[in-house]
């Protein structure tokens, strides 16, 4: 069983990192804003505002950011500013020793998503797939916050996830089995591919999800996961939406998941509402959940904080 963060209350203190691509200082600005007026205390890094071209700083320095976070005893939990690109060059430079030692909330989606798997790989941490910084504003939907807050601020399990009303999720291929959840954004974990640092997803629920792209890409990528074995010892497999991809060749992400994904025979939910989409379940990384394709359920089966 993974390592839970302490709990998050009002007026714990937040860290903000930028930890891939960065952002500018008035949008920044802006969220803290936010947070601050949501009742936290906020410590800046020392490179949350660098601009460094498609990256916010050198590795090293964003690496240290972050580990000053886990080492400030102050610090509940750390939400970085966005994901853009970059974020696994920080990954051989953290201490994983000091971060199981002084387990945070740590929250993000997109290229964070490399981040997150490795924490849980490397410092049996549970992560937070869920709000970056970008997301603290008036307009994001209340049930992302909702989401975000459940997970991070209650002890409540079992807990079921579940997407907003109108929005149902799909079973594809029955089937009822338990495991940790790992995954994310699809581009950014195939980055680990063949590195120490590779995502492991034996006896694991996948969860995948992907913006942007065009539908034949999303397929390369999907192989190359068929190939490196990913979905071979996987328990189950829990697609995501594919928010603003282009159809390709006349196919679709539909057809993707119906003729790619169908096939493997894996318990298969989709239209999981997650990541780059509008609305953002918090889904914990690391956390066992159950999922049953049988009754269409996604069951988180433990507390993913501790008090």
């Amino acid at each position: 069983m993974a390592i839970r963060p302490p709990i998050l209350r009002a007026g714990d203190t937040v860290g903000i990192v930028t930890l891939g691509s960065p952002r500018d200082e008035a949008t920044i600005n802006a969220r803290i804003q936010f947070l601050e007026e949501l009742g936290f205390n906020v410590i800046l890094g020392d490179y949350v505002y660098s601009w460094a071209g498609f990256v916010a700083a050198t590795p090293q320095q964003r690496a240290s950011d972050l580990m000053s976070m886990f080492e400030n005893p102050d610090v509940r939990a750390i939400i970085p500013v966005r994901g853009g690109t970059g974020v696994v060059d920080i990954i051989p430079y953290l201490d994983y020793g000091i971060i199981n030692r002084n387990p945070k909330i740590i929250t993000g989606y997109s290229d964070i998503t490399v981040l997150l798997n490795v924490l849980y790989i490397w410092a049996d941490l549970i992560t937070f797939h869920s709000l970056l910084l970008i997301d603290f504003r008036s307009t994001t939907p209340a049930y992302n916050f909702d989401q975000f807050f459940t997970a991070t601020s209650t002890i409540t399990s079992p807990r079921p996830l579940e997407n907003p009303p109108g929005m149902p999720l799909i079973s594809r291929v029955p089937g009822n089995v338990s495991g940790p959840i790992v995954g994310g954004n699809l581009t950014s974990f195939v980055d680990t591919l063949g590195t120490p640092f590779e995502i492991d997803t034996s006896g694991k629920i996948f969860f995948i999800e992907e913006t942007h792209e065009a539908v034949s890409h999303v397929y390369r990528l999907i192989a190359h996961l068929v190939h490196a074995g990913k979905f071979r010892d996987c328990a189950g497999i829990i697609m995501g939406e594919c928010s603003n991809c282009t159809d390709s060749y006349d196919k679709s992400y539909e057809d993707l998941i119906n003729e790619v994904m169908v096939p493997l025979g894996k318990p298969l939910m989709t239209n999981l509402a997650s990541g780059h989409g509008y609305y953002k379940m918090a889904i914990p990384i690391g956390a066992n959940a159950n999922l049953n394709t049988i009754d269409n359920t996604l069951t988180v089966t433990e507390p993913t904080v501790s008090l």
